[in-house]
């Protein structure tokens, strides 16, 4: 008989009425899933949230409208101007492939429907599917009340919120959905030895290169698994025939994504995937020899044989390194293996807040109770360990370092999260159950149970009560756990991950709630007032927003592939007016856009990130004039008023963050020019502009634009 988180339903006797159960079950974890991650939609209008979304909105709705060959082989002139960049070859298109079938897919059914709905609910569409991959994958690892409870953590854990609610656009948000299938149907193949769900391996991880750069940690853990059950003595013909159709397959498909092409069997970060592979050759070609031979001319030939592979593998990838044939691992790469290499040696990685370590508290606030369920699962895993427990196990060892290295990764440890904390939960409440029914049947028994039972004293009946009372407690226990679980999920969905970054909320001193909308208004200024052909300078960050929403051409954005580009950018910012003019006018720029937080105290502004500028700016040849200790006092503080580098206090950051503020009052008490932000009043007040002119403020002061002025006419 089938249980379901550890109790026997009597009143499902029959097989299809179990089976209906679950699928019921299932049901409403992903309905729930599809509705927690509508909050924005209630709170807000339908927008695409955060700054990377507006790309992939822009490239989809291309695709829809020219078709897959022109989106291809689209030259972007509004990016990174004056180089332009290429779509088609730098970019993961999975995404908007998705989203432009299901586009064109309604359509066809007459339902119509306009492509920015389509990728606002993407996201939570393929969160309910997700759900599902968690229960198959999880069900393969345990059992079916362990993937129920797996699924029901998935569907509400914030961890992967973050990245799936509506509007939330980006390419997570189908990605862990193709790593969790790709998962699954590599646990089939390697308990079957299937052919068949050895190619299903294959071709979800071509979903997934095709849709996110972290498949990278997929094609290395199934290569660590592989070798992990070749030490323990259980690598077999099941293996070799799985892993040898998922890699020589998923390579030969991953090679068809342009942007990845040949670095499937080029780059460093895929070596470990094909010595793996060349590994099972030689291994499966030993144990076929070893079967032949006797064991003196095997041991003969193996210690040859190893001699040989060794050193010709050695010379051969030595070669491959130094002729370039082999990629050297990516800064990425590197910040992951050491913590510290982005902030000393590529200053704009280190920049990136997705890239930093993860607090402790963020484990808490994305996780809450699998925090705890999660070495429970790992510890039971231990106690059973077959393939499938090896790889739960090696899966949630390395996303837990991983996500401990960069927050960012937080969304590859929830879902073995949820599946460890299935696991765990479930057995938990399986024996707390088996013994509540035991203790009650013992304790109210009939007929001649009851008497050969009367003689058996007290003590019996004082262990009976004692284990109904315990387990009752322990199921209690876990019934509040799972309630305070469901209140923090969706407590943090509509507090933390609800609000669009394009649109900004906050609460009056009335309780009332005020809605900042000054991005879009600049950007609607900025479509509506400004030439055509108008280039904007601002930080990279709102490059993607520039360009979707204002239709106008930007100098670096959201895909920083070129640092010199942007370091051109930050030193225009680090620079003096008179220099930053100069700069400019190298540039073509028309427009400098700034983000300002002062009036209002909003903290993600330009002079917060303003450090980062400095040091990436002086990170290249041309900006190595440019010293981050020239912005700080002779005590080492980064200050903006009066005690302020006088280098700070005359940067053009700075002078188009404050321009007309010393004269605005934005506290009671507090003098004019008073920072709400840095709680300081500006030590620069009474200055004017030279090489340009104030075009435009938004309404709460959040974007400010400004015109450059023509040259003065040298003939006058």
């Amino acid at each position: 008989m089938m249980d379901l988180f550890g109790v026997s339903f009597r009143g499902f006797s029959n097989e299809k009425q179990k089976s209906l159960l679950v699928l019921v079950t299932l049901t409403i974890s992903c309905v729930l899933s599809f509705a927690i991650r509508l909050f924005s939609v209630l709170r807000f209008e339908s927008v695409i949230h955060e700054f990377d979304p507006y790309f992939n909105y822009r490239t989809t709705k291309y695709l829809a409208e020219e078709g897959f060959y022109n989106f291809l082989n689209w030259f972007d002139d509004r990016a990174w101007y004056p180089l332009g960049r290429i779509i088609g070859g730098t970019i993961y298109p999975g995404l908007m492939v998705t989203s432009a079938l299901l586009y064109h897919v309604m359509n066809w059914l007459h339902i119509s429907i306009d492509i920015k709905d389509v990728c606002v609910f993407l996201a939570p569409f393929f969160s309910s599917l997700t759900t599902i991959a968690t229960f198959l994958l999880t069900r393969e690892i345990h059992d079916t009340g362990a993937g129920l409870l797996a699924a029901a953590f998935i569907s509400i854990v914030p961890g992967y919120i973050s990245r799936s609610v509506a509007g939330s656009y980006d390419n997570e948000g189908i990605a862990i959905f193709c790593m969790l299938l790709t998962y699954y149907f590599w646990i089939k193949a390697v308990r079957t030895g299937s052919l068949l769900w050895g190619s299903m391996t294959a071709l979800a991880y071509f979903y997934m290169v095709s849709s996110w750069g972290g498949y990278v940690f997929l094609i290395n853990l199934i290569p660590i698994h592989v070798l992990a059950l070749m030490i323990s003595g259980r690598f077999s013909h099941k293996i070799y025939v799985a892993y040898s159709t998922t890699f020589t397959l998923g390579t030969i498909l991953s090679m068809q994504i342009p942007f990845v092409g040949f670095q499937s069997v080029q780059s460093s970060e895929h070596m470990l995937a094909l010595g793996t592979f060349g590994l099972c050759q030689l291994f499966s070609f030993v144990e076929y020899l070893k079967s032949k031979l006797s064991k003196e001319h095997f041991a003969v030939l193996f210690r040859t044989f190893t001699v040989f592979i060794g050193t010709l593998a050695v010379i051969v990838g030595g070669v491959l390194a130094v002729s370039g044939k082999i990629a050297p691992w990516t800064g990425r790469f590197y910040s992951l293996l050491d913590p510290s290499y982005a902030k000393n040696h590529i200053p704009i990685i280190a920049s990136v807040s997705e890239h930093q370590p993860t607090a402790w508290s963020s484990f808490f606030f994305d996780l809450q109770i699998l925090v705890f369920l999660f070495p429970a699962g790992i510890y039971i895993c231990f106690s059973k360990l077959n393939d499938a427990n090896i790889f739960a196990i090696l899966y949630g060892v390395t996303a837990m370092y991983f996500a401990g290295v960069m927050v960012r990764l937080m969304l590859v440890l929830a879902p073995i999260m949820c599946v460890l904390s299935g696991v765990s939960a479930s057995t938990l409440l399986t024996t707390y159950c088996k013994k509540y029914v035991a203790s009650a049947q013992a304790a109210r028994p009939d007929g001649a149970v009851k008497e050969r039972r009367k003689d058996r004293g007290a003590v019996d009946k004082i262990s009976t009560d004692f284990n109904a009372k315990f387990s009752t407690g322990m199921i209690g226990i876990f019934s509040i756990m799972f309630l305070v679980y469901s209140q923090h999920c969706v407590w943090v969905t509509g507090e933390a991950y609800s609000s669009p970054s394009i649109v900004l909320a906050a609460r009056g001193h009335d309780g009332s709630r005020i809605i900042f909308d000054d991005f879009r208004e600049a950007y609607y200024w900025l479509r509506m007032n400004t030439p055509e052909d108008a280039k904007i300078m601002s930080w990279w960050d709102y490059g993607y927003q520039i360009t979707s929403m204002a239709n106008r051409t930007v100098l670096v954005d959201n895909n920083t592939w070129n640092n010199t580009h942007i370091s051109r950018v930050g030193q225009a910012m680090a620079s003096s007016e008179e220099n930053a003019s100069l700069i400019m006018q190298e540039l073509d720029v028309d427009y400098v856009l700034v983000i300002f937080g002062g009036l209002t105290g909003f903290s993600s502004d330009d002079i917060n990130k303003f450090l980062w500028m400095v040091r990436i700016g002086g990170s290249t040849e041309t900006g190595k004039h440019i010293k981050e200790s020239d912005y700080y006092t002779p005590t080492g503080e980064f200050r903006i008023d009066r005690e302020g580098s006088s280098t700070m206090l005359n940067s053009l950051m700075y002078k188009l963050c404050y321009y007309k503020f010393g004269s605005m009052y934005t506290e009671g008490g507090r003098p004019p020019g008073f920072d709400r932000v840095r709680n300081s009043e500006i030590g620069n007040k009474d200055f004017e502009l030279s090489t340009l002119e104030e075009a435009y403020t938004t309404e709460h002061w959040l974007v400010r634009i400004y015109r450059r002025k023509p040259l003065p006419n040298r003939g006058v």
